[in-house]
């Protein structure tokens, strides 16, 4: 038997400084020019002595004698009126392509646009404003978005000369990367807005009502968006995303994600604790937290908690970047998101396998509302390789690893991400991948063939020298690996109810009265025994034998 949660189906141009110009000569020449220019400068004191004063420029002004307190400032003026950033009730269509990251994106810039009183429509016939959160982290996704650019572009023609012509929006990781094509080809966009730049949204989507194309992809490196309070896409939803960090610094060769979401910035710990309360009183079961490198997770915004001990990393592993001191590390955050609420579980993803020390690994095995349930991205089992990407490790460290997760978190599910074809991959270093994938029995993988990414390292130092055809073939290779001699996926009808399971697989079972002989009837968002019956690579399928929670219960215990 087992436990699980059911559900229903343009910057400031910068100051100029003055430039000292020096001329190198014979001695002869720089002495007789000595005299010149003390007399030129003396003739400069002499003028501009006898010129205007400071005074001469605020004659007649009334100026305040008492000392200005920061509370009497004025605000400094916006590039716009702010009844000129007002929505108006103009309605937003959002489409969100890629990551988890993307969808709390698209809740965090729904948030800040509501507040602005623009109002959120799920019929793109009616929208005024189209904006979609993309994904750069390879070319097949950049091409999804361009053929959708043009199927919108086709339907704002079309409403040129109504009285609410449409206006297309791109935000996220594409608009940072490609921000000159977009403004240029065909005139595709309206509005571009990187990952940093949700909050100047509402002066972008006026400018663009006044006719002119607007962008602001600047990155930061202080964004966190930590006050703002992402609006939940499902008002009813028992599960919840929660941003806890942004950014990347780990630049593994073949990614392009430290260049369009920027360097590594942590949210206050205090502020996610507080968005998990909230999530916890609106009837939410689950939280993921989130960031691009999310255990590396660290709060450095009380100067009390900058101790001079550096992170701790995974035996054997290593980074590009010198060791970082101080704040509050993954494992506290861990510990006190999941005290909020004890019933309520707690995952997070994506995570990089360096960041495993054992207190984080001995906190998930302690505490029963963090999912036993890891996802450790491989990215390939052959050590050269590795080397190659930059991924700060060897398979054998990452086979360490593994074993040591095991031993301390005994039932573990463990998930990876695999690239095929890398840079310089050769067939010998396709088979390790292949037999590092059968020693670690992954529950789920998430596999792609490699894509090359402009401004990476692997793009100005490699060669993507592998044919596609056999990019293609080592794939579907390590594809066929996951799913040996599993069924297809069973499809889940309308009298069936789906949970997941705190190892994260996925579970389908009738919609019926409870087989345990309890009379409370499961609605979505109920933790639930299920005795499994059946399974599939993909999903696991069984019988409803009560309610639980994560704690489970007095009398039974989860297989």
């Amino acid at each position: 038997m087992t436990t699980l949660r059911a559900f229903t189906a343009g910057p400031l141009r910068p100051s100029l400084s003055c430039l000292q110009l020096r001329r190198c000569s014979a001695q002869a020449d720089g002495e007789a020019s000595v005299g010149h220019r003390r007399k030129t400068a003396g003739s400069i004191r002499a003028e501009l002595g006898s010129g205007p004063s400071f005074q001469d420029f605020i004659r007649g002004a009334s100026v305040k004698q008492t000392p200005v307190g920061f509370e009497d400032l004025p605000e400094t003026p916006s590039y716009l009126p702010e009844d000129l950033q007002e929505g108006n009730f103009r309605k937003v269509y959002f489409e969100t392509y890629g990551c988890q990251m993307n969808v709390n994106d698209t809740e965090i810039a729904w948030s800040i646009l509501q507040k602005r009183g623009y109002e959120r429509t799920a019929q793109l016939s009616e929208a005024d404003v189209v904006l979609l959160v993309t994904c750069s982290i390879r070319e097949k996704a950049e091409q999804t978005i361009w053929n959708r650019l043009k199927q919108l572009t086709a339907m704002k023609r079309k409403r040129m000369k109504t009285p609410s012509p449409m206006k297309i929006g791109v935000l996220g990781c594409m608009a940072e990367r490609l921000k000159s094509e977009l403004l240029e080809r065909e005139k595709l966009v309206d509005v571009l807005a990187g990952p940093d730049a949700y909050r100047d949204l509402p002066r972008l989507l006026a400018l663009a009502e006044g006719g002119q194309q607007a962008s602001n992809v600047l990155l930061s490196l202080e964004e966190t968006y930590a006050d703002v309070m992402p609006v939940q896409l499902a008002p009813q939803g028992h599960s919840a995303f929660v941003s806890i960090m942004r950014g990347c610094d780990n630049m593994c060769s073949y990614c392009i994600v430290p260049f369009t979401r920027g360097r590594e910035r942590s949210r206050p710990l205090s502020s996610i604790l507080e968005e998990v309360r909230i999530l916890s009183q609106q009837g939410v079961k689950e939280v993921t937290l989130l960031g691009q490198n999310v255990n590396s997770y660290r709060d450095t915004s009380e100067e009390q908690f900058c101790s001079p001990d550096p992170t701790r990393l995974s035996r054997g592993f290593q980074t590009v970047y010198k060791p970082k001191q101080g704040g509050l590390r993954f494992s506290d955050l861990l510990d006190r998101a999941s005290r909020v609420n004890p019933t309520m579980r707690i995952r997070f993803t994506s995570p990089h396998p360096k960041d495993f020390p054992d207190e984080v690994l001995q906190l998930i095995a302690e505490r029963e509302n963090i999912c036993k349930q890891i996802h450790l991205p491989a990215q390939s089992g052959s050590s050269r390789v590795l080397k190659a990407m930059r991924r700060g490790y060897t398979r054998e460290a990452y086979l360490d690893l593994v074993r040591n997760i095991k031993k301390i978190i005994p039932g573990v599910s463990l998930s990876s991400d695999f690239i095929s074809g890398f840079c310089g991959e050769t067939e010998d270093d396709h088979q390790q991948t292949l037999s590092l994938i059968r020693e670690v029995g992954y529950n789920v993988g998430f596999l792609f063939a490699y894509s090359m990414r402009k401004k990476t390292q692997a793009f100005h130092r490699l060669q993507d020298d592998v044919p596609a055809e056999v990019k293609r073939r080592r794939l579907e290779e390590c594809i066929g690996v996951f799913r040996q001699e599993a069924l297809k996926e069973s499809k889940r009808s309308t009298e069936e109810l789906c949970g997941r399971t705190d190892g994260n697989m996925k579970v389908i079972f009738p919609k019926e009265e409870p087989a345990g002989g309890s009379s409370e009837a499961i609605a979505a968002g109920d933790y639930v025994w299920v005795k499994i019956l059946s399974a599939s690579s993909q999903s696991l399928r069984g019988r409803a034998l009560g309610l639980s929670s994560p704690r489970g219960s007095a009398d039974q215990e989860p297989l």
